[in-house]
């Protein structure tokens, strides 16, 4: 058997490294694409938050609320509203409470009155953000296994693709309609070639994210096991950080309105978060972290200013190390990857970039259908590997904004004090999902295609107009008053809508180009080369 040559061992390659794990690869791009905007789908799915709007004194309201629930608490934490989630959020953990992320206990306020508020249990966005690299309901080192091994293939896809494809750029100006393969062809290089540096960017620092679970050798051994000085440049652990506690002793605290003035004129995009340990004590401390840090060495993270919490005094931030230069380009990826840097044009090209991504991945997977009809219409039958291919195309690619756009509705009409009400919007997700799946077992290709892509246009296009039950929550209300964090999210459940209904009239439309007339064409074209 003579041996394929280079190009043809790469498309072969390929091909089936973008079948194989297609669908997954299709749902991780596509949940962490709607990830770039987790905050603004939270804040999206808890309409009780709609209805007050940001004042410039919300520290104080939150202040005010801490010293009434827990004056004696460890530490207190407030998230201040922001641009892209307007929640304001208290958090405090009791003395002898281990502080950290997860614990303690926490409030959500109005932002007018500073009164709580009860919120509907959702998980909000953090659920697509955390599915796209965890899965769901697996165990979580085993679900990362899996989703870096696919992303590893999606690296290899990447690679081979543009080996494979001499004229990539040539057939990047190239899109000629109506013409079977040769049209998803061209939809497959352009949907590559636009984004091609997000795709391999994107995909590469993926892999750096689970670089510590798929290849810890190298940090294990050049660290001793403290993968912390691998960040932090040192080269071992440090000494242990707790002392004995002594009795400490109550003090009135510092007011704090000058802090947040300064702390704001230094910040001119605002404060995000604010933290007071030993609050009420001599022992107290307040920190103030900045809104929006831009630097991809400090992963995204602003500064941070520190002040005595009787004295008001400032007090001198940690000495700054040199960042390493394995951590540098490490920092510099994975932060271009989670883009908590990025402002709303980066933020929307990033987001773009990913659905080409997606619809990269969809266009190859019809793709490999498309290119084999003729080989179905010689065995004058569906071989049952194609049968199952065009299945789970159906159910993957049109059910998957199916199951996303049921967790939005389920969202919704779920009662808000439904007893594991976030856990049910998630079984809405793979409920919908499911059936999907199953759906195309009972119809015929086409038809499945267009009944699913028309059902999720048409739940994607409702959310909006069921929100006009919700005056606080409806389009109208929300564009009127310059609210455009819901505005936004109503706009793009709209452009969902009228896209998957653009995919529903093609489908609709298309017709299979009758075999003489195929023929004919073939000829027609041999002749005039």
């Amino acid at each position: 058997m003579k041996p394929l040559a280079f190009r043809q061992a790469n498309a072969w390659l390929h091909t089936w490294t973008g079948l194989l794990l297609g669908w997954l690869l299709y749902t991780i791009f596509l949940t962490g694409t709607l990830s770039f905007f987790q905050e603004e789908i939270s804040y999206w799915m808890k309409p009780e938050l709609h209805t007050a709007g940001p004042r410039d004194d919300s520290a104080r309201l939150a202040l005010a609320q801490l010293e009434k629930h827990a004056p004696d608490a460890a530490q207190w934490n407030v998230s201040l509203p922001g641009p892209r989630n307007a929640a304001l959020q208290i958090q405090w953990f009791e003395p002898g409470e281990r502080i950290g992320k997860g614990g303690g206990q926490r409030l959500t306020l109005d932002t007018s009155s500073g009164e709580p508020v009860q919120v509907r249990e959702t998980r909000g966005g953090s659920f697509l953000y955390r599915f796209h690299f965890e899965l769901y309901a697996m165990p979580r080192e085993g679900a990362r296994w899996i989703v870096g091994i696919a992303t590893m293939l999606m690296l290899v896809a990447i690679v081979s693709g543009v080996i494979t494809h001499k004229k990539i750029f040539k057939d990047f100006f190239t899109f000629r309609p109506a013409k079977g393969q040769r049209s998803w062809l061209d939809a497959h290089n352009v949907t590559a070639v636009l984004a091609l540096p997000f795709h391999f960017m994107i995909t590469y620092s993926g892999l750096l994210l689970l670089m510590f679970m798929l290849m810890p050798w190298g940090v294990e051994s050049a660290y001793q096991g403290d993968r912390q000085a691998f960040f932090s440049g040192g080269g071992g652990r440090g000494a242990p950080t707790d002392a004995p506690r002594q009795p400490v002793k109550p003090a009135q605290m510092t007011d704090l309105a000058p802090l947040l003035a300064h702390a704001q004129q230094r910040w001119p995009l605002g404060i995000a978060s604010l933290s007071i340990s030993a609050p009420n004590t001599e022992r107290a401390v307040v920190e103030l972290r900045q809104r929006g840090g831009d630097s991809l060495l400090e992963r995204g993270n602003g500064e941070r200013l520190r002040f005595n919490g009787v004295t008001g005094a400032a007090m001198n931030a940690p000495k700054a190390t040199p960042t390493p230069a394995a951590s540098a380009v490490y920092n510099v990826f994975t932060s271009l990857h989670l883009i908590r840097f990025a402002g709303p044009p980066l933020r929307w090209m990033f987001f773009l970039s990913g659905l080409l991504g997606t619809a990269m991945i969809a266009t190859g997977l019809v793709l490999w259908v498309v290119k084999r009809l003729p080989e179905r219409k010689k065995l004058s039958g569906t071989p049952f590997g194609h049968r199952l291919v065009e299945m789970l195309n159906v159910g993957c690619i049109a059910g998957l904004p199916v199951a996303i756009a049921a967790y939005f509705w389920a969202n919704r009409l779920l009662p808000a004090g439904l007893e594991q009400r976030a856990d049910w919007e998630v079984r809405c997700f793979f409920i919908a999902w499911a059936l999907c799946l199953l759906h195309p077992l009972l119809r015929s290709h086409k038809r499945a295609w267009l009944e699913q892509t028309s059902f999720a246009a048409l739940l994607f296009g409702g959310l909006p107009f069921f929100a006009l039950l919700q005056p606080s929550s409806s389009l109208i209300t929300t564009v009127s008053q310059g609210h455009w964090l819901l505005a936004g999210m109503d706009l793009a459940l709209l452009a969902s809508a009228a896209l998957l209904a653009l995919a529903t009239w093609h489908i609709a439309r298309h017709q299979a180009m009758p075999s003489k007339v195929r023929q004919t064409r073939k000829v027609t074209q041999e002749a005039a080369a």
